[in-house]
């Protein structure tokens, strides 16, 4: 019996380190993988009035041969002909890289904080950083429209405090500027969780063993806390960065005319233009803007180690 038993053993723990491979496997075939070659298919379609708006459409296998001669790359010429698509991904790209850096400035300090605060005040921190969640995030990006457009709660407070005139009125809303408040705000918490879990688990007597030996608080922190963070650092900035290069919703409210992103781009050409085959065109180009350095600088990481 307890050789059975020793048998049975090691074939169960088999099966169960296979399943812990095998199912997020299986989930990004389905939901990322198959959608993916999908989208890249209607890429190399030609645009049609019918349903679904493309053509061709695949009939079977035995008239696969056919179906392949008429795919092509003329949306993605295009692309590279038309200067506004280059635009919006150089804007989009910008625009991403710029919350990116002012929600690291932002987060930072307050990840910090929170990591130095006493340990039993920081469950309520952490429920601070993530109470906005408990808000739909359309709502809260309505919000800012309320707050930030000429004759809002903005100029109002502004008014009622002294520091502008009866007249005047804050010129915010529908700018870049309004952008970044909304994408600094909406995505803070993101920034923020990563920063706090990389700082939370650092050993602060390294610290301590700085200042005894001489060392000034500022040169401790770019020696010691702020190496040890970069992994939340890296964490932090690519979930902020990756749904802000597409984002849609918040340029949408806030952005005026000439706030040009890609996700406002892809509605456009979807919705529109019911121009799928185009919009599924400028998705597969984005998501390999963003997939690609990811992958370069996880390799990179792996040599490093």
């Amino acid at each position: 019996m307890a050789a059975v038993d020793e048998q049975v053993a090691p074939n169960s723990r088999s099966t169960s380190r296979w399943l812990v491979v095998f199912l997020p496997y299986l989930w990004l075939l389905l939901f990322f993988v198959a959608p993916f070659f999908i989208i890249l298919k209607i890429s190399f379609s030609d645009t049609a009035i019918a349903l679904p708006p493309y053509v061709p459409v695949f009939e079977g296998i035995g008239a696969i041969g056919d179906f392949l001669s008429q795919l092509d790359f003329e949306n993605y010429v295009f692309l590279t002909d038309d200067p506004l698509y280059v635009q919006a991904y150089l804007s989009s790209l910008r625009i991403a890289a710029f919350s990116t850096l002012f929600l690291l400035l932002i987060g930072y300090p307050m990840a910090l904080a929170m990591a130095r605060a006493p340990t039993s005040i920081r469950p309520t921190l952490v429920m601070m950083v993530i109470l906005p969640f408990w808000t739909s995030f359309l709502i809260r990006v309505y919000a800012w429209i309320g707050i930030l457009k000429p004759d809002g709660l903005l100029t109002l407070l502004l008014h009622a405090v002294g520091l502008m005139g009866p007249e005047d009125q804050v010129q915010i809303f529908r700018t870049d500027t309004a952008v970044f408040i909304g994408m600094v705000y909406s995505y803070l918490p993101f920034m923020v969780l990563p920063l706090y879990a990389a700082l939370e688990k650092m050993d602060n007597t390294l610290l301590e063993a700085a200042n005894d030996l001489g060392c000034p608080p500022w040169k401790a922190f770019w020696k010691i806390t702020f190496p040890l963070s970069l992994p939340g650092v890296i964490a932090g900035s690519m979930i902020c960065f990756i749904p802000i290069t597409g984002e849609f919703v918040i340029p949408d409210l806030l952005g005026g005319a000439d706030t040009l992103m890609i996700g406002k781009t892809l509605w456009t050409e979807f919705f529109g233009n019911r121009d799928w085959p185009l919009a599924s065109a400028v998705a597969v180009i984005l998501l390999v803007l963003l997939v690609v350095p990811i992958m370069i600088f996880q390799n990179q990481q792996k040599k490093v180690a």
